[in-house]
């Protein structure tokens, strides 16, 4: 049973990194979305089927898009206070948090009050990409100008209904239409429903729009978040992404007690971050709460005239606040502080004991960098 709780994180950990490293198996490298699907996926932002299959030639629902979309963007855990009415969906439907933060960030119109939603049909191309469009702060246009744009480009631009001609238009000027590679002339199609592949491909644009011109709502969420707490001094900032160097120490709230005279090599530990991880501006690198968990690979306990105990903690994963979890490697080797006096005593009479209490605190030493996306908490490697 030791056997089995020593090697148990280290096996999660080794399926967290094949989880990203896999393609699916019907979504070849040659795949003309294959690069977008597959960052999105490590994103979390997209998931496969039970099988393990993309199938990226189906269909998506209006409620998995604007699900998506939220994710996408790193706006999961944003609280919406008054939430829109629609008549087919209520607070216990699967996607409605979703749906409402898709409406507070203008990724869709406001309807009528008891409108239908419509959350299991197909997301048309037009919906779609307006979503995308939606997100961003845009040059406006007229629909003339939208017209010439589409005419130069597609063959059935008169198809296009008229509430989308300009979003199409504007996202054929920032380089957002999708078009899957065909031999025939391009199309709009502006009412088909948009397949996994084309949403996958629309959500990594609208993504990499929105960090560069996000709409006014999604600006403000987007900034880089601040607060009080511990300061990684050696910290790094460039843009919206901070990184914690290797080397750096971070203190962890263990939950239980262990020892050296009573632990035992792989016994499994976690603790939290009792405090935000900062950087010296004070944005924030990790939310206090977040979860590390890892095990213990070196006990041995203190004798007298032998040896001083010996407790060291290896840290495998953090579950962050937006349930991310991911590798966080990480080492403390306990220790007591002690004076000279003191150091001369136990270099002299061996038996030191070592201990850390429920709630007691220990300082792990970051084996990896580990960098973080400051608008959102998403640790990106």
């Amino acid at each position: 049973m030791k056997k089995t709780f020593k090697g148990l994180l280290s096996v999660i950990a080794v399926a967290f990194t094949i989880t990203a490293a896999n393609a699916f198996p019907d979504v070849a490298d040659s795949y003309w979305a294959a690069p977008q699907i597959k960052e999105l996926s490590e994103q979390g932002v997209i998931v496969g089927y039970p099988d393990g299959t993309f199938k990226p030639d189906e269909n998506v629902t209006r409620a998995e898009f604007a699900s998506m979309a939220i994710k996408a963007l790193g706006q999961q855990n944003t609280k919406v206070v008054q939430p829109v009415k629609f008549s087919d969906i209520d607070t216990e439907f699967w996607a409605y948090d979703a749906i409402q933060k898709a409406i507070y960030f203008d990724l869709v119109s406001v309807p009528e009050e008891g409108e239908l939603f419509r959350p299991d049909d197909s997301v048309s191309r037009a919906e779609s990409l307006s979503v995308a469009v939606n997100a961003l702060t845009t040059e406006q246009i007229s629909e003339q100008k939208a017209k010439e744009v589409l005419e130069k480009v597609y063959i059935d631009t008169h198809t296009i209904p008229e509430w989308f001609l300009i979003p199409a238009g504007k996202a054929e000027i920032l380089g957002m239409m999708v078009i899957m590679p065909s031999a025939d002339k391009a199309k709009v199609e502006a009412e088909r429903p948009a397949t996994r592949a084309e949403v996958a491909a629309i959500l990594f644009k609208m993504m990499e729009q929105a960090k560069l011109n996000p709409n006014a709502k999604l600006a403000e969420a987007m900034r880089k978040k601040t607060g009080d707490g511990f300061v990684i001094e050696n910290a790094t900032v460039q843009g919206s992404v901070g990184t914690i160097p290797a080397g750096s120490i971070v203190p962890v709230e263990l939950t239980k007690y262990i020892s050296s005279q009573t632990s035992e090599p792989g016994d499994l530990f976690a603790g939290v971050a009792a405090q935000n991880y900062v950087t010296k501006e004070k944005f924030i690198l990790v939310n206090k709460g977040a979860v590390l968990k890892g095990q213990l690979v070196d006990v041995r306990p203190g004798r007298w005239f032998v040896r001083n105990g010996v407790l060291v903690l290896d840290n495998s994963l953090i579950t962050t606040n937006n349930d991310q979890t991911t590798n966080f490697n990480a080492v403390a080797n306990i220790k007591k502080d002690r004076n000279w006096f003191m150091k001369f005593v136990r270099f002299c009479f061996k038996g030191e004991k070592l201990e850390v209490q429920a709630q007691g605190t220990v300082n792990m030493k970051l084996l990896k960098p580990v960098v973080v996306d400051l608008t959102n908490g998403w640790i990106l490697e």
